[in-house]
């Protein structure tokens, strides 16, 4: 079956609704679906819900949507390189869920494999725990997490095949893999799709059951934060 469409608006066409829950991979600008973010901002669906390690910077990835105010809400890790960001959300605009990281990559894991919740130690007696059913484990305390799941995931991998087996490359495999399986519905955008049956099976870490819609995307692949040592003088 070829799961394969022309662009990425083609390939979220009839998926988006106001107020749907969204999972977005990607580890700061590394492995991010850059065209179906602008795919999704330019349907002009509002009022979601972005499941995301963090939601890019100010005017690029997720930062676009968070600029046109299309998210209502965050659940994320790390949210400390965009100002838009801080604004909305120390001016009540914008609702946060904040999650340590490996708890968060663990969550989205767990609804992707059908498990509704786990206990974990990380968060015992901070903020974190507020609100949260704990429990003792061999004299340890641990607080209970529930599993994520989404009305749609959109990952960003290197290659793929028409059938949407995916390979990731190096870092951008970070949170793509796990959203891939926990979304309802699950696009995926890459740089090269080749043949069926040119990938080894062996390197192919989402197979194609986890991804309905497939497109081959254009990437502008910024780096986030460049530091670089000033020339020596001769």
């Amino acid at each position: 079956m070829d799961k394969t469409f022309p662009n990425a608006a083609a390939a979220l066409d009839g998926l988006l609704f106001d107020g749907m829950t969204i999972m977005a991979g990607g580890f700061g600008l590394c492995g991010i679906p850059e065209n179906a973010i602008e795919a999704i901002l330019h349907s002009g669906v509002k009022d979601l819900t972005i499941i995301s390690n963090n939601c890019g910077v100010d005017g690029f990835g997720l930062g676009k949507l968070l600029d046109a105010k299309r998210i209502k809400k965050m659940l994320s890790s790390y949210v400390g390189e965009n100002k838009e960001f801080e604004r909305q959300f120390l001016s009540g605009e914008l609702e946060l869920e904040f999650n340590p990281q490996g708890t968060l990559a663990e969550r989205i894991r767990a609804g992707g494999a059908g498990i509704p919740a786990f206990y974990v130690k990380t968060g015992v007696g901070t903020l974190v725990a507020e609100g949260k059913e704990e429990r003792e484990f061999n004299g340890e305390r641990y607080i209970m997490e529930t599993g994520l799941t989404a009305d749609l995931s959109i990952v960003k991998a290197w290659k793929a095949d028409p059938q949407g087996n995916l390979i990731y490359r190096k870092t951008a495999r970070n949170f793509n893999p796990m959203m891939a399986t926990a979304g309802k519905v699950t696009v995926a955008e890459v740089e090269e799709i080749v043949d069926l049956g040119s990938m080894d099976p062996d390197q192919i870490h989402t197979p194609g059951i986890f991804v309905q819609r497939l497109v081959k995307g254009s990437f502008e692949k910024r780096i986030e934060q460049r530091t670089v040592r000033q020339k020596e003088s001769a």
